[in-house]
C-alpha cells in the first residue's frame, strides 16, 4: 500500500469496524484498526450468526412495547426492561414509544430494506472470494411457532412483509416439521422458512477477519482505549488513546454501545441504550437441527454449528450489567424444550453475554459527524450488526472516498438527532 494514501483510523474492531477496515483498504487507503481489547471480543463474538434479510420490520411496535411494560413485573421475561435511576434510559423509551405506529414501522423497514438486501449480496460477495472457513450456510432461518394463536398472529406479519418489501416465506403447516427437520417436536403449530437468509458462526469469522486485514495492510492495535478526541473547529486533529496520541486524515467511531458513553466528547448526540443478550454453546444434541431456528414466542434463537449448537438471544434493558445469571442461561434451554425433541446437548461449552447498540428508531447510525469534516459514525445496529456489517463498511468507504453511496443513507445520518 502506498505512503502517501490518505490514513483512517476506525475506532472499535467489532464486526462492524472490521467491515470498515476491510472496505477502506480494499479501496486503498492505510488503515488502523484499534480497539480497547482484542479484535471481535464484543457483541457479535458468541451471537446466533444470522444474516437475515427477513428482519426487515423494526423492533418499534406496539408489541415491543407491551412486552417491556409486562416484564417490569415478570424478571423471567424474554424481553426485560429494568427501572434504573438514569434520565437518558427514559428519555429513549419515551423517544422509542413515539415510533411504535403501524405507519412509522413500515417507513422504518423501507429505510432498512435496501442496507439489508446490500449486505446479503455482500456477504455471498467475501464468502466466494476471501476463503473465510465460518460455516457459512444458505440453508435459510425457520420461524418455528409452539400456538396455533402465534401462528396466525406471526402470519399477518409475514403477510405485510410480502406485500411491503417483497419478502415472503414458505408457510409450513406443523404436522410437517418433523418431517422438514426430525428434531423438532411433533405439536408444534407451524412455521414459516425464510430461504434467503443465511448463516455462519460469528466466532470463526472474527477469528480469521482480523489475519486477513493483517495481510492486507491494515495495522491492527489491541488494548488500546481511546480517551479523548481532540478537535479544532470542524476538523478532528487527533485521538487520545492509553497507547498514546494517534493521528489521521480521517476517523470511524464503530463504539457499539458505548458510543454514547464518547458522544460529547466526539460532539453529537448518539442515543443508543445496551440491550443484553445471552448465549449457551454446546455439544450437538442427540438430535441436532439442520436449519437454524427462531421461537418468537419464547425469544430465543437456536443455531446448529459445524461443531456444537447454541441457544441465544432474549433483550434486556438493564444497563452496563455484565453479569450472566444462571437462570438465564437455564431457561434459554427451557424456552428450547418447548419445540425440539432434545433441546440441549450434554456438555455446555461457553456462556456468553453481549450488548447490542439500541438506537430509538431501530435504524443504525452511519454517516459524518455533524460539525466534523473529517469524521464519521459506524454504529448502532440493534440486533443487526453481523448481518449489516458489509454494508456499513461499503457505505463508510464511499463517504470518505466522497462518492455517491450505492444505496440512500439520509436516513442513518448522525444529524437525524
Amino acid at each position: 500500500m502506498s505512503d502517501t494514501a490518505d490514513h483512517v483510523i476506525v475506532v472499535g474492531a467489532g464486526i462492524i469496524g472490521m467491515a470498515c477496515a476491510h472496505y477502506l483498504s480494499a479501496a486503498g487507503f492505510n488503515v488502523t484498526l484499534i480497539d480497547k481489547g482484542d479484535p471481535g471480543q464484543a457483541c457479535s463474538q458468541s451471537n446466533c450468526g444470522y444474516i437475515c434479510p427477513s428482519h426487515v420490520l423494526p423492533l418499534n411496535s406496539m408489541g415491543s412495547l407491551k412486552k417491556g411494560m409486562r416484564s417490569l413485573l415478570n424478571p423471567a421475561a424474554p424481553f426485560r426492561l429494568k427501572l434504573q435511576w438514569r434520565a437518558g434510559l427514559y428519555r429513549w423509551l419515551y423517544e422509542f414509544a413515539r415510533r411504535c405506529g403501524e405507519r412509522e414501522m413500515i417507513a422504518a423497514g423501507n429505510q432498512l430494506q435496501p442496507l439489508l438486501a446490500s449486505s446479503r449480496a455482500a456477504y455471498q460477495q467475501l464468502m466466494s472470494t476471501d476463503d473465510f472457513d465460518c460455516g457459512w450456510r444458505e440453508s435459510g432461518l425457520l420461524y418455528v411457532f409452539q400456538s396455533v394463536e402465534g401462528f396466525d398472529d406471526y402470519a399477518q406479519e409475514d403477510q405485510l412483509l410480502a406485500d411491503h418489501y417483497g419478502v415472503s416465506a414458505d408457510r409450513i403447516p406443523g404436522d410437517e416439521l418433523p418431517t422438514l427437520d426430525p428434531a423438532l417436536r411433533a405439536n408444534l403449530a407451524g412455521a414459516f422458512l425464510y430461504r434467503d437468509d443465511a448463516m455462519l458462526n460469528p466466532d470463526q469469522l472474527v477469528r480469521q477477519w482480523p489475519a486477513r486485514l493483517a495481510e492486507r495492510g491494515v495495522r491492527l492495535v489491541s488494548n488500546c482505549s481511546l480517551n479523548h478526541v481532540r478537535r479544532e473547529r470542524a476538523h478532528i486533529v487527533g485521538i487520545e488513546t492509553t497507547q498514546g496520541t494517534m493521528t489521521a486524515d480521517h476517523y470511524v467511531f464503530a463504539l457499539g454501545a458505548w458510543s454514547t458513553q464518547m458522544a460529547e466528547n466526539i460532539g453529537c448526540p448518539i442515543p443508543i441504550e445496551p440491550g443484553k443478550g445471552y448465549s449457551v454453546t454446546m455439544t450437538q444434541p442427540e438430535q441436532c437441527p439442520s436449519y437454524p431456528m427462531l421461537f418468537l414466542e419464547h425469544g430465543i434463537g437456536m443455531t446448529p454449528l459445524d461443531d456444537g449448537y447454541r441457544l441465544g438471544s432474549m433483550m434486556e434493558f438493564v444497563g452496563y450489567d455484565s453479569s450472566i445469571p444462571a437462570h438465564r442461561i437455564a431457561q434459554l434451554g427451557e424456552a428450547a424444550a418447548h419445540y425440539l425433541n432434545t433441546p440441549t446437548g450434554q456438555e455446555s461449552r461457553a456462556t456468553w453475554f453481549g450488548w447490542r447498540p439500541m438506537t430509538w428508531d431501530s435504524l443504525p447510525i452511519i454517516g459524518r459527524v455533524p460539525g466534523a469534516d473529517n469524521a464519521l459514525l459506524a454504529t448502532g445496529h440493534n440486533m443487526l450488526g453481523l448481518t449489516l456489517a458489509p454494508a456499513t463498511g461499503q457505505l463508510i468507504t464511499e463517504m470518505i472516498q466522497e462518492q455517491p453511496t450505492h444505496i440512500d443513507a439520509t436516513a442513518f445520518a448522525p444529524s437525524r438527532f
